[in-house]
């Protein structure tokens, strides 16, 4: 079965598509590619969802190797809030 491979770093992307046996898991995929987890890479994920090494994949899954977050989205979206509300507050003043 094809599954793709994706890993991400600030203004750069690899991406891979494989062919990997119907019965494979995502650490065979990532065997299959010679990637692992490492160089910032923290976490798995199956189309976005958690996943782990022993993860059955289906046809046609992207599997993703995710880096920690720089910032808790919570607290992103207070701070754009913060931004957006004080710009709105300072008009026709």
């Amino acid at each position: 079965m094809r599954v793709q491979l994706l890993r991400a770093w600030p203004h750069r992307a690899e991406c891979v598509d494989l062919e990997v046996a119907a019965d494979a898991r995502v650490g065979d995929a990532l065997d299959a590619a010679g990637w692992r987890l490492e160089g910032g890479f923290v976490a798995l994920a199956v189309f976005g969802v958690a996943a782990s090494r022993e993860t059955r994949l289906h046809p046609g899954d992207r599997v993703e190797l995710l880096r920690p977050l720089q910032r808790d989205p919570k607290q992103a979206r207070r701070l754009r809030a913060g931004k957006a509300g004080a710009r709105v507050g300072t008009r026709g003043r």
